[in-house]
């Protein structure tokens, strides 16, 4: 229920519903189907002269979706009395379900090695069952244009009668099948989308322990005296208060106080303007979004130990990343060849349940319900998503490098992939006060995975090569983009960094370098005098 407000106005509240679910666990040529800031000198990849600095990207540019149905959403009305109809959304991926048959075997092993629970043999089962309804509605459509044309002539009065009375009973068998074709393709597509994307060749096997490192960077701040952790840090410094956000809000919230708060919004400026000087189109987005771009991102918004607020009576959820909404910018569209790729930088707040999340290891803002986080987004062909993956990490590592983090880069291994990734680097970072490394960002591939959820086209600039048939465009056939996110910087883990490894034995913080500009000048966090 709601809270009424002095001026009437219904709050909506927010209630985690549990409804049980599967929970999901490519090459950039796969075929799975799925599927800062003032005087900033802006640089973008280009291919003609003149370009502006922030192309117009907008919807009308974009074609509309109306070759092949990659990703579609419909409207389906059951009746439910003959006065009372219920209105049931449905979206289709555009799963290759020929594909997944043929190659079978394959799908089966990425299913074991992603700890996934899908269930391949009931997909198999369905989509031949589809196919084999599909060609009896064909057939009966078939035998009704044929008795409607038999209409069109002169007949006699009972030969007339005849074919009406069949052409009835077709109809009437007609729209049974077409029930049942709707509602079995339903239960494909719910138990495909259950498939995680395949994974890259080269990704470690079994679990996060088996993940390996790639690159370890720097030896951990020397300290010669007792470490403090940052919950004693932000208490003694007074920058951060979680037992007022508690009584506020509840456990896992907090206040940012003083510096803290000249620091949160120092990196997010700073953080900004390093990822635009590399050509990336900054974005704030929306932080309430509809569950079904939730869904097709590759996230379970209502599943058990989801970690997705949603909000109760409609069908949006609060975001847990920026990645969400910026997948959904271009949803249903085809862009042209020359648009990409498309490099984004977002800014958002982001809510996250942590379901299951507890122990000494999550204390404090390593993990919280809400916090503020700028996540980069690529759009880009196929062959070239590997090259931008690359490209994600390089500038996560260059960013952490000049803050002088200790840090390692992991190649994660195939139980610790989301569904939607092909393949995932995290960075963990030192933290004295922990005496460990904790996860501060990550790098993923998606390929396909999201695009032919989404609907993301573009066209290829090339002409078919295939000779038109009369009445066609010879314009090459539409693909599906490949999408990639990374983390450029999650605010409460890069704070933890920066005030474990930057203490000093007079419990001052120093202030790296690159933040100081953005922080007022500021060089260092001192005690408050009493």
């Amino acid at each position: 229920m709601g809270f009424q407000c002095l001026s009437g106005t219904t709050l909506q509240t927010l209630k985690l519903a549990v409804i049980p679910s599967s929970s999901p666990s490519s090459s950039s040529s796969s075929r799975f189907v799925w599927g800062p800031l003032s005087r900033l000198q802006l640089h973008y990849r280009c291919t003609s002269v003149n370009r502006p600095p922030f192309p117009l990207i907008l919807r009308a540019l974009s074609a509309p979706n109306a070759q092949a149905t990659p990703a579609t959403t419909t409207t389906r009305t059951t009746t439910k009395t003959s006065d009372e109809k219920v209105l049931n959304p449905q979206w289709k991926a555009a799963i290759d379900f020929k594909w997944i048959r043929d190659n079978k075997d394959a799908v089966v092993v990425n299913i074991r090695n992603r700890n996934s629970n899908a269930n391949l043999e009931l997909v198999l089962e369905l989509y031949e069952k589809m196919s084999n309804l599909q060609k009896e509605v064909e057939r009966v459509r078939g035998e009704r244009n044929l008795v409607a044309n038999k209409m069109k002539g002169k007949l006699e009065p009972t030969e007339r009668q005849k074919l009406i009375e069949e052409g009835k009973n077709l109809k009437e068998g007609l729209l049974a099948l077409e029930e049942d074709l709707l509602k079995l393709t339903d239960d494909l597509q719910q138990e495909a989308q259950c498939i995680p994307n395949m994974t890259h060749p080269d990704v470690p096997i079994g679990g996060e322990d088996c993940s390996t490192i790639r690159k370890m960077y720097g030896s951990p701040h020397e300290l010669s005296f007792p470490v403090k952790d940052h919950l004693q840090l932000g208490k003694d410094l007074d920058l951060i208060d979680f037992d007022a956000a508690s009584e506020v809000s509840g456990s896992k919230f907090y206040y940012l106080k003083n510096e803290a708060v000249m620091l949160e919004m120092g990196l997010i400026n700073w953080t900004l303007s390093e990822v635009m000087k590399r050509g990336f189109i900054p974005l704030i987005t929306p932080e309430i979004v509809r569950s079904s771009i939730v869904e097709k991102c590759g996230f379970q918004p209502r599943g058990t130990n989801t970690q997705v607020y949603s909000i109760e009576g409609s069908d949006q959820c609060l975001i847990g990343t920026a990645e969400i909404p910026v997948g959904g910018i271009h949803m249903n569209s085809i862009l042209a060849e020359s648009l990409l790729p498309l490099k984004y930088v977002a800014f958002s707040h982001c809510f996250r349940t942590e379901a299951g999340a507890a122990g000494t290891a999550t204390r404090g803002l390593y993990r919280v319900h809400q916090f503020s986080k700028v996540e980069m987004f690529v759009l880009c062909q196929p062959d070239e998503s590997d090259f931008y993956l690359e490209e994600l990490i390089k500038i996560e590592e260059d960013l952490f490098s000049s803050l002088g983090l200790h840090y390692k880069t992991l190649d994660m291994a195939t139980g610790d992939l989301g569904a939607p990734a092909y393949r995932k680097y995290d960075i963990e970072a030192w933290m004295p006060g922990l005496a460990r490394f904790g996860e501060i960002s990550s790098a993923s591939n998606c390929t396909d995975y999201q695009s032919r959820r989404l609907g993301i086209r573009y066209r290829p600039s090339e002409l078919s090569s295939a000779t038109p048939k009369k009445g066609k465009s010879s314009l090459a056939p539409p693909q599906f983009v490949h999408t990639l996110n990374a983390t450029a910087c999650a605010v409460p883990r890069m704070i933890v960094c920066l005030l474990e490894n930057y203490q000093q034995e007079d419990g001052c913080i120093i202030i790296p370098e690159p933040l100081r500009p953005y922080m007022g000048g500021l060089e260092l966090i001192a005690p408050k005098s009493r």
